[in-house]
Order: structure tokens, then C-alpha cells, then sequence
């Protein structure tokens, strides 16, 4: 797989470059937004992982004029922008995944295999997304759209409508979903689970689902 990393940091940019490189990744790796559009548009990679903040050209304006060009690659976003409007400006302008800094090599080297192979899929065959009302969830970003629009989610919104995704029509229990979305967090009161229930359902008025509480039970989500 070649990949085309873009990131202005030089301590950051050869830690990637090795590590990658050492896991069978052809990396090809620059510091500024000038240099990596010529680079993509002279040669598409497989992969572009791509900083937002950069020197020359801003990170985004790269993914705008390449996808503007036509060039179809599979775009990781690399952002230390910790509002969730600007990875929402990132996905519609046309990325398919993103990974906030600090990150762990594992996760990222595991995000750009999964773009990778989306990329190698034969034309007309697809991994099929979770689908309800006009609800869907990229398997390969994570992102959660309302037809062609971003939602804008928190961490933990994503992670409770994957998991209710995952299963529509089902119930899943209060404390399974507690579990995916406050991970190993020992502090917080099993009560606040509802709290991003709450949440979730008020972002999800009009998309044609209804996210349902099952007492004893738990939650499901299913169509409207």
C-alpha cells in the first residue's frame, strides 16, 4: 500500500514514516500543503494521511482542490483541532476519516489499512453501511450521516448510535452501551448514559429513526 503522509511536524513526521515503513506501508511523506497537492496530483497513493494545519497551503484547501481535481483517494485527516465543527468541516469536504492528536500508532496504522482495502474493493461490491430512515454510518470513518449531511456528534453520541446501529430493531442493554461509551471510565455515574441518550435523540429528529428506551430492558433504535 503507498501512502502519502502530509504532516508539518519533523519529529512526528519521521516517527510515522519509520514505524509505518517497518509495518510494509511505502511511505512517501512532506511537510507543507503546496508540495503535497503536486505530490497527490502527480501521483495518487493509496492513502493520503493529511495534517489540517499546515505551512504554504492549509490542510483543508488540499482536500478541497484535490477532490475539485477529481482525485478519488481515500483522505485520513490528522488534526489537533479538537471542536467537533471542524472535523465536521474536514468529512464534508470530502475526507473519509479522521483521527484527533494525540493518537495511537496502532489505531492509525488500523485506520488507513481499513481506507486501503475500501479503495481496493471491486467496483459495484461494497461493505454495506448500517442504513435507517435516511440514517447512515460509514463502516470505514465512523461518520454518521443524514442523507448526504455530516451530524454533528460527540465522541460519545458516535459511539451509542454505532452501537445501536449495529443492531436496529434490538435492544441493546443500558449496560453494554455504557461499556462502549464511557470505556474503562470508572468515575463517571452509570447514569450518565442517559444523558447522551438524551442528546443523540434530539440530533436525531428528522432523520426518519427513533431511538426508543426499553425499561428493564435497555435501548433500540429502528425506523420511524
Amino acid at each position: 500500500m503507498r501512502l502519502l503522509l502530509v504532516e508539518d511536524d519533523p519529529s512526528l513526521r519521521a516517527t510515522l514514516e519509520r514505524t509505518l515503513g517497518r509495518r510494509g506501508l511505502v511511505v512517501d511523506a512532506c511537510a507543507d500543503g503546496e508540495q503535497a497537492l503536486a505530490r497527490w496530483k502527480a501521483a495518487p497513493p493509496d492513502v493520503l494521511v493529511l495534517d489540517l494545519s499546515l505551512p504554504r497551503l492549509d490542510g483543508l484547501d488540499v482536500l478541497q482542490a484535490g477532490r475539485a481535481a477529481g482525485l478519488a483517494t481515500p483522505v485520513l485527516l490528522l488534526t489537533a483541532r479538537g471542536t467537533v465543527g471542524d472535523r465536521v468541516l474536514g468529512l464534508n469536504a470530502g475526507a473519509d476519516d479522521y483521527l484527533p492528536k494525540p493518537f495511537d500508532l496502532d489505531e492509525l496504522e488500523a485506520r488507513v489499512r481499513a481506507l486501503g482495502r475500501r479503495r481496493a474493493t471491486p467496483a459495484g461490491e461494497s461493505a454495506a453501511d448500517p442504513v435507517l430512515g435516511t440514517l447512515r454510518v460509514d463502516r470505514a470513518s465512523g461518520a454518521a450521516y443524514d442523507g448526504t449531511r455530516v451530524l454533528e456528534l460527540t465522541p460519545r453520541e458516535l459511539a451509542l448510535l454505532q452501537a445501536l446501529m449495529a443492531r436496529p430493531g434490538q435492544a441493546v442493554t443500558k449496560e453494554r452501551l455504557f461499556e462502549l461509551v464511557f470505556p474503562g471510565e470508572r468515575d463517571v455515574q452509570y447514569e450518565a448514559i442517559e444523558v447522551v441518550v438524551y442528546r443523540l435523540r434530539k440530533k436525531l429528529a428528522g432523520t426518519g429513526t427513533t431511538l426508543m428506551t426499553l425499561r428493564g430492558l435497555g435501548y433500540l433504535i429502528k425506523a420511524a
